[in-house]
């Protein structure tokens, strides 16, 4: 991806020189995150983890402090430089999409962080991998993600990073169009299963949303070629819930899935990589069998 030269955002906060320090009654930090762990795993959302651990650490304080002497590898540093510069792409492309549908982008906010962070929507931790939060409308992202990443699923390359950040700012389109608000306020009233349904109609939304971030990047400045569209589909195959889950534990349940099928997501992705059309993004129209 041929990101030289490009502008990197300003809306960002950087929080990686800080440590979340909490006291906690209970289990304790460790406790809360096993938790969470467990629930991602058993398929669980990443607002209900956030929610468990924030439950976990309810009767406990949160203070970020700056931690003492924190240095930076080069390769984290170019990480934040190569994010920033996604982020200002996804402005630079949504605003004039925005704009032919007779509205207004506002971006959020891309909060960096190490290890763990308050966010609106609770207490958030690496092991959660990025997550957007509507309250605040910021994305957070731990940038050990991206190693992670390659090292435990073999997804790699710098189009496939783009592509994690392109699908949590999918989720802030989807504030903005209100369809994000419409879900959860849909899935409040379903039992889990159901609600699980409705979750990855608008996970898979978000992977539209980032295809057509994608589309627009390649078609205004040209910096997409395809090797790099390949990455993204390839990390759109492995962050599949049939994928994960058979990878943890050798098996998977449908009635589980909270983001889609390997499959699933690589169709919606590469939908919105082809058309660039948002109306074409049609999950929330679409039967059971046409996802």
């Amino acid at each position: 991806m041929k990101l030289d030269g490009r502008r990197e955002s300003t809306n960002v906060d950087d929080r990686r020189g800080k440590s979340t320090k909490m006291m906690l009654g209970g289990g304790g930090i460790i406790g809360a995150i096993i938790a969470g762990i467990m629930l991602l795993m058993q398929g669980g959302s990443m607002e209900q983890v956030i929610g468990t651990v924030t439950e976990q650490m309810q009767h406990g304080q949160v203070s970020e402090q700056p931690a003492e002497g924190q240095k930076f590898t080069p390769e984290e540093q170019e990480l934040a430089k190569f994010s920033k510069q996604i982020l200002a792409s996804t402005e630079d492309v949504w605003a004039p999409v925005f704009q032919k549908m007779g509205k207004t982008y506002t971006p959020p906010t891309m909060v960096l962080y190490t290890g763990s962070v308050s966010t609106g929507c609770g207490n958030g931790s690496a092991s959660m991998g990025p997550f957007y939060c509507s309250a605040d409308q910021c994305l957070y992202i731990d940038l050990s993600f991206f190693s992670n990443m390659k090292r435990q699923l073999g997804a790699d390359g710098d189009f496939a990073y783009a592509y994690v950040i392109a699908h949590e700012v999918g989720h802030h389109v989807e504030f903005l169009l209100g369809s994000l608000q419409q879900a959860h306020e849909k899935m409040s009233r379903l039992n889990e299963k159901e609600a699980n349904k409705v979750s990855v109609r608008l996970e898979l939304l978000a992977d539209f949303y980032a295809g057509v971030w994608g589309h627009h990047e390649k078609k205004t400045f040209g910096s997409l070629d395809d090797g790099d569209l390949q990455e993204a589909i390839k990390c759109a195959e492995v962050i599949g819930d049939n994928y994960l889950q058979e990878k943890a534990r050798g098996y998977s349940t449908p009635e589980t899935f909270t983001h889609g099928t390997s499959a699933q997501r690589m169709k919606w992705l590469k939908r919105g990589l082809n058309t660039g059309d948002m109306s074409q993004g049609t999950t929330f129209q679409c039967s059971d069998s046409e996802l």
